[in-house]
């Protein structure tokens, strides 16, 4: 099948629209708000323009739990540094958890060279307990910097939420990644705490992490704790004491005694995370996003843009060093299982991972436009032999997909599939440009702008332009923009980068 630039592949049908997270709001916005849209464009026109109409909504409609009146939404308008919601309290854990289900597992994990794992809700509350337990017992609490170089593994979600409960301020990388790169980004930070594991696999081969870590450690001297996620090399507790590291606590003896689960609630600018941007310009850019803006922007993303429903099992491929993974487990906010996959995705063959999304009924899975390239230049026909019977979206990114892997998609992976490009960036953790489940397809072309977000081109002049090349600019404030950059005190890189 040879396709044309703009060629429609595929449109939802009417029953599917209306079943779509996105419609059920849109109706919600009529029968509460008074506000009735014929089509995305002028939902889009509307939450751009009355950005805080827009964002009270979503506040609204997700039943947003907080202390405090969340009636000032703006208190100011100003980029960078628009205050959103100023006198709430909330915590993005506390809304993880209120999807708990014993219908259905909060994690599966596909990690490569052992056999697929699934952590219950009841498991994964036990477990961040536990944990967040331990880091208050070793001094850890709001605020502490807390750093994890690990891979996609259950253990990273449990450190993620433990941190998040108790307003400790996570940031991660993957462990394929080197002193340089990982002290780069770590000493910006001032960590008091590591979460590392001491090996890995790909494609086959183990690759051990220990000295690696023990020179990333020599180089950040505030690290009071190391604890201990075993990877394939030391798993056990035996071999745990082959591990070099000053003050390692094992991960068994850090979640050994279960705690119930609290969750303290922070002012809604409180830090969540630090990501961090490419360096390819000088030292990265360690980005702040805050709990607030974190839970309203994946509770759009998620359910509005990207569709995941409750029961959805959602799964998107990339290392804890880009910010899909964050996305990804921001997908738990909309009752979804989130899916992991650890380890080179074409081992034991080329279509590994094909045959894992069939057996696991992933609902929607996210890529690289790279691995669908890789797939079809490799020949692989994941239909053959497999239904799909539950895969219904795969979203595209990180570069633009080129015509022959939509043709190949639909030839050889699904016929009714939305195959969704997006693009969006670590500076707001979500899309700029992305997708929608009542949108049509079009071949070589992004659905739509996302929902709140004031996205235009601009040409050199600095005016608006339609079907021109421009630069991509967002007018209008946004509440995953980060609160700041680290260690910017004045604002003046903030203020430079964009």
């Amino acid at each position: 099948m040879a396709l044309v630039q703009g060629q429609e592949v595929w449109r939802p049908t009417q029953q599917r629209q209306e079943q779509s997270g996105l419609w059920h709001y849109m109706n919600w916005l009529r029968d509460s708000r008074g506000r009735d849209f014929s089509d995305y464009e002028a939902l889009w026109q509307w939450s751009a323009t009355d950005i805080e109409g827009f964002w009270r909504s979503i506040w609204d409609y997700f039943d947003v739990q907080a202390d405090g009146d969340p009636t000032q939404v703006l208190a100011s308008r100003r980029m960078p540094g628009a205050e959103w919601f100023p006198g709430t309290r909330l915590n993005y854990a506390e809304h993880i958890f209120r999807q708990a289900s014993d219908q259905r597992p909060a994690i599966i994990a596909r990690c490569e060279g052992q056999t697929p794992v699934e952590v219950s809700w009841q498991q994964l509350q036990r477990d961040v307990g536990a944990l967040a337990a331990s880091l208050r017992g070793l001094g850890i609490g709001r605020g502490d910097r807390v750093v994890a170089y690990l891979p996609n593994v259950p253990q990273t979600v449990v450190a993620f939420l433990a941190c998040a409960s108790i307003g400790a301020i996570w940031s991660s990388c993957a462990p394929e990644m080197g002193v340089s790169v990982v002290l780069d980004r770590f000493q910006q930070i001032a960590p008091k705490l590591i979460f590392a594991t001491d090996s890995y696999t790909y494609a086959g081969r183990q690759f051990d992490r220990r000295e690696v870590l023990d020179e990333v450690l020599q180089g950040l001297p505030d690290i009071a704790q190391v604890i201990h996620v075993p990877g394939p090399l030391f798993g056990s507790d035996a071999e745990h004491a082959a591990v070099p590291w000053r003050d390692c606590l094992s991960w068994d003896e850090a979640t050994r005694h279960a705690v119930p689960l609290q969750f303290e609630r922070l002012p809604f600018s409180h830090p969540l995370w630090v990501v961090y941007s490419s360096g390819t310009t000088g030292l990265p850019k360690a980005m702040v996003h805050s709990h607030g803006g974190i839970v309203l922007t994946h509770l759009k993303t998620n359910r509005l843009q990207h569709d995941v429903l409750p029961g959805d099992r959602f799964m998107f491929l990339g290392s804890t060093g880009w910010i899909v993974w964050n996305l990804m487990i921001g997908s738990l906010l909309a009752g979804a299982t989130v899916v992991l996959s650890d380890g080179n995705p074409t081992a034991p063959h080329d279509d590994a991972l094909w045959d894992f999304i069939d057996q696991y009924q992933v609902s929607i899975f996210g890529c690289g436009a790279a691995f669908l390239i890789k797939s079809m230049k490799d020949g692989v026909s994941p239909k053959k032999g497999r239904q799909f019977e539950k895969l219904r979206a795969i979203n595209s990114t990180g570069s633009p997909l080129p015509l022959d892997a939509y043709a190949w998609v639909y030839e050889s992976v699904k016929g009714d599939l939305w195959l969704a490009s997006i693009s969006g960036g670590t500076d707001i953790a979500s899309g700029f440009v992305a997708c929608a489940p009542i949108l049509p397809v079009n071949a070589g072309e992004i659905q739509c702008r996302e929902l709140g977000v004031a996205a235009h081109a601009f040409n050199e002049q600095g005016q608006k332009v339609v079907a021109e090349v421009g630069e991509l600019v967002i007018t209008e404030p946004m509440p995953s923009m980060p609160v700041f950059f680290w260690n910017d005190e004045s604002g003046a890189r903030y203020h430079d980068s964009y």
